[in-house]
């Protein structure tokens, strides 16, 4: 249904505990996305960095939510996962810390892939 749409979707998510719907509907959003068959981006920042962590998603809970560590694999698998250095370094977390499959770039790779012809850009 989606696949033909040609555009894609690049996600940069601020929230993580501290504001869980937020947080899940971001992850929500990008998976479905991805399910779709849409070329997906998403950027953890701000709190949701801590989910580049193993098991940080496992750990997430939010009632009546899909559970965000299976959301999480559909990204890893499908699309693009990606913490941002600054978040990242803020957190003492280092590219040897995070999950296999998750990289670590700054703004200017964020400002690239937001500006690609055929993308949409969301901020949750």
């Amino acid at each position: 249904m989606l696949r033909d749409m040609g555009r894609s979707l690049v996600i940069k998510t601020t929230a993580g505990a501290d504001a869980p719907e937020r947080c899940s509907q971001a992850f929500t959003v990008a998976a479905t996305a991805v399910a779709g068959g849409v070329p997906t981006s998403l950027w953890l920042t701000g709190e949701s960095a801590w989910f580049a962590l193993p098991g940080r998603a496992a750990e997430f809970e939010l009632p009546h939510a899909a559970p965000l560590v299976d959301l999480l694999e559909a990204l890893l698998v499908g699309g693009t996962v990606t913490l941002c250095t600054q978040c990242a370094a803020r957190r003492g977390i280092g590219p040897d810390d995070v999950m296999p499959g998750v990289r670590i770039a700054g703004a200017a790779v964020f400002v690239e892939e937001a500006l690609r012809e055929g993308a949409q850009a969301l901020v949750y």
